[in-house]
């Protein structure tokens, strides 16, 4: 594995490390102890870097994550930021990633021109030529492995977890039903339910694992695409209550007035997101 890059961050020790693998370029963290937790993010070109994140912007993840795991007495994770494809030959290279393709392949019809999977005209494309399905499989086959493997991590599903914002949000909820075997808690931030409406909640809660053995995050603002998110996350909830989940244990679905749809604001609350995957369950 040839590192493309180092580089610190504020607040955080060590160095981010970035590498490409399956055809994409992934960032990667490691604190300087060996640690029990892993957390695997969407959009990894917003995670630590400014010079590729969207608008300079990063979530300042590896900081928070030491703050919040230091404050509870634990090494903080490893994190693995995994980049879309998405570039000026593939424009729409980040709703091929992102997308649930199961859903959407077998019965369930984005919106026509929706910011997500068909933001325009000239960026729809055949919903066959989705691949979510062969990125979520990179990740747990090839990336994870791989990356593990070089910093000395041994797998613990217990403290894995996903996360990601918007159509990150549901790659994140894709994933753990995908890989419930891998992957314990689903942090989703800012949903992007709009896409497909109550079927497409109606599908992908349907899909979650009944509790037991998960935790189920998923937050919103209240601006921007965030305020149409609404509905269909109250549907969202209802669906994860009668699999079995519970608020003050192993869901939590925070409303965070005036946050809108950009990192600055998930950021704002990741501390929190954060304390939800490690606190104990009651």
């Amino acid at each position: 594995m040839q590192p493309i890059k180092r580089f610190q961050v504020r607040g955080a020790p060590g160095e981010v490390v970035r590498i490409q693998l399956c055809d994409r370029y992934i960032d990667f963290w490691a604190p300087p102890k060996p640690t029990t937790h892993l957390l695997v993010a969407h959009d990894g070109q917003n995670i630590f870097d400014k010079k590729t994140a969207t608008k300079g912007r990063t979530w300042g993840l590896a900081r928070t994550a030491t703050q919040v795991f230091e404050r509870a007495g634990i090494t903080p994770p490893l994190v693995i930021a995994v980049f879309h494809s998405t570039s000026k030959t593939n424009r729409s290279g980040r709703a091929k990633d992102l997308a649930p393709e199961d859903i959407f392949t077998n019965g369930v019809t984005p919106r026509e021109n929706f910011p997500g999977i068909w933001p325009t005209p000239e960026l729809k494309f055949p919903l066959n030529e989705l691949h979510g399905n062969r990125y979520q499989a990179d990740i747990v086959e090839t990336i994870i492995p791989t990356i593990t493997s070089e910093v000395g991590h041994e797998l613990n599903p217990a403290n894995t977890a996903m996360i990601g914002a918007s159509m990150g949000g549901l790659a994140t909820l894709y994933g753990i039903t995908k890989y419930p075997e891998i992957y314990r808690t689903a942090l989703g931030f800012s949903t992007h339910w709009s896409v497909g409406m109550d079927p497409l909640v109606s599908e992908l809660m349907g899909a979650i694992p009944v509790a037991g053995t998960h935790k189920l995050w998923m937050s919103r603002g209240t601006k921007a695409l965030d305020a149409g998110y609404g509905p269909y996350q109250e549907y969202a909830n209802e669906i994860a209550l009668a699999r079995g989940y519970r608020y003050g244990r192993d869901l939590a679905t925070p409303v965070y007035a005036r946050t809108t749809h950009n990192e600055k604001s998930w950021g704002r609350y990741l501390n929190q997101a954060l304390d939800f995957w490690i606190s104990e369950r009651n």
